[in-house]
């Protein structure tokens, strides 16, 4: 569908600028009539330089979707039609890409599809998670429910994930800058000190030495270190895009030190917040776990998943699959079975999510903690080598003279 520019008056006699989705340049100036606006100029976007770095820059974040499910839960508890909420939506969203395709999204619903099979055909924006439980909405007729419930749990998501990362830019940026500093001291500063370290014919000490063929190897050979690093990066993603390197590398991650068992978690807590959402909203159990396997980013809990999916089908139970992994903390499958016998699924899963998210924040507190002191003896300790390598070398030539 064509997007326009649009420069038009309001009410008030304001020029105001945005864009908008619109068949033709008719139908566009008829929508900004409908919105009480007076049309200025209208420019075609659609296959624009401009809109495709705009988009590319521009991608459909977490944060985008958790927005408009909660402002479309709104619309339609207020019982506005599905076309006209989708509608408003887009035109309330700043991302455009967002934008475009709920237009669309719009588009399709009024022609007559069904607003999950539109969301279908775009996964890259409307995951098979999120059609699954909209699907599960519209069959209910509880769609403002779960659309309001859906943000809830993608906002939850959002924080935790946001939570990490954030806890781990202090550490990055630390040794990021470590490693700059290290590298121009050894490209620029150790050169011009080693010159006269070796003009004073003395026999130089191991570390010295060392760091001298460091820093020559750095500024001739440069180069070799970057095609190796890019070499390396290619041989990963190569490696990880195969079925069993992706499995070995998912097995390293939860077999690391310390960061193994928070991933462990953070598994864990995808999967009960997960099927916690499709549960409630009205999705079967063996279809929630089929959908649950791709969301939770671990093959070994994909396939721990889809074992447990397989086992419901033939009458058995989730915890049965899980109790016989060792990836799986020992309350989880317990837990499940009181929930399986109670026919309180859908709560325990929430209870569960909820105990392992603050298990994460207390390891994420911890662990920023522990990686302070670790920094500053990294630091102390290639400071010590430079004085030891360079420094001190030059003050016993200072002290000879």
């Amino acid at each position: 569908m064509p997007i326009y520019q649009y420069t038009a008056t309001n009410t008030q006699g304001r020029k105001t600028k945005g864009l908008l989705n619109a068949f033709n340049r008719r139908a566009a100036d008829e929508r900004l009539t409908e919105l009480g606006m007076t049309n200025v100029s209208l420019k075609d976007k659609t296959d624009t330089l401009e809109l495709k770095i705009t988009t590319f820059l521009n991608p459909v974040k977490t944060r985008d979707l958790v927005l408009f499910s909660r402002q479309f839960s709104v619309m339609i508890s207020a019982n506005l039609a599905l076309v006209q909420a989708l509608r408003i939506a887009a035109e309330q969203t700043d991302n455009v890409s967002l934008k475009m395709n709920i237009s669309e999204l719009a588009y399709e619903v009024d022609s007559g599809s069904s607003l999950s099979s539109a969301m279908a055909k775009r996964p890259k924006i409307f995951s098979a998670f999120y059609t699954n439980v909209v699907r599960s909405g519209e069959t209910s007729g509880r769609l403002d429910e779960v659309l309001n419930y859906l943000a809830d749990e993608m906002e939850k998501d959002y924080d935790m994930t946001a939570k990490i990362s954030g806890a781990m830019i202090y550490p990055a940026f630390v040794l990021v800058g470590l490693t700059v500093v290290g590298v121009l001291m050894m490209v620029v500063v150790v050169p011009q000190l080693t010159a006269i370290l070796n003009d004073s014919g003395g026999t130089l000490p191991i570390s010295t030495r060392i760091v001298m063929a460091v820093s020559t190897f750095l500024i001739h050979f440069w180069w070799l270190l970057l095609v190796i690093a890019i070499a390396a990066v290619i041989i990963f993603r190569v490696a990880i895009s195969t079925p069993g390197g992706r499995r070995l590398f998912d097995l390293i991650v939860l077999k690391l030190p310390v960061f193994g068992n928070l991933f462990q978690l953070i598994y864990m807590v995808r999967f009960t917040r997960s099927m916690n959402t499709l549960i409630v909203g009205g999705v079967t159990i063996p279809k929630s776990l089929d959908v649950v396997a791709d969301v939770v980013g671990n093959t070994v809990y994909r396939d721990l998943i889809k074992r447990s999916r397989k086992s419901v089908e033939e009458g058995g139970s989730i915890a049965k699959v899980f109790m016989a992994s060792d990836a799986v903390p020992k309350m989880v499958p317990q837990m499940i079975v009181v929930g399986e016998k109670t026919g309180k699924l859908d709560l325990v899963f929430s209870k569960i999510s909820d105990f392992y998210g603050r298990e994460i924040q207390n390891i994420m507190a911890n662990l920023v903690t522990l990686l302070e002191p670790s920094i500053m003896v990294i630091m102390g300790v290639a400071v010590g080598i430079m004085v030891a390598a360079v420094i001190m070398p030059m003050y016993n030539l200072a002290g000879q003279m």
